[in-house]
């Protein structure tokens, strides 16, 4: 008893902390679930980046025989329509389009060196509420052709 002689009763404080503690048990399989969604999108990504700039350095290189510096050179002189083309193509046949709804591509050619940068929306198992619906994954991929000379 108390001071005043009003009995102070703790029943139901166990309740509170029980159903804090669910709560944020809650929100942290929330977390390590999208995360883990996003991390399998960005794998697939970096995948799909890396064999595209591959192929895309592989063919805008085809046929060049022509060298920027002369024939001592090992710089090549990479055609930039034709490893948009190819990384096209390799998406294509790749079903990339079709795995990946929304992909985006951006190819560039950077003297030696072709760089792809992919991204798409992936969708989250479970969202948090005031959280990103489709947020977007990003990956790079770079091939470089360096020629053998001598």
């Amino acid at each position: 008893m108390t001071e005043a002689g009003v009995r102070r009763d703790d029943c139901g404080q166990t309740s509170v902390i029980i159903i804090g503690f669910a709560a944020v048990v809650l929100l942290v399989i929330v977390v390590v679930v999208d995360a883990g969604a996003a991390y399998l999108e960005r794998q697939s990504l970096d995948s799909l980046a890396d064999g595209s700039a591959l192929y895309g350095a592989d063919a805008a290189a085809e046929g060049r025989d022509v060298y920027r510096g002369g024939l001592g050179s090992r710089d090549l002189d990479l055609s930039v329509d034709v490893a948009r083309a190819a990384v096209r193509d390799y998406l294509r046949s790749a079903g990339a389009y079709d795995a990946h709804p929304g992909l985006q591509v951006s190819v560039a050619v950077r003297d030696d060196r072709v760089v792809v940068e992919i991204a798409a929306p992936v969708d989250l198992p479970l969202t948090l509420p005031g959280g990103p619906e489709r947020p977007m994954v990003r990956a790079t991929g770079s091939a470089v052709v360096r020629p053998e000379v001598g």
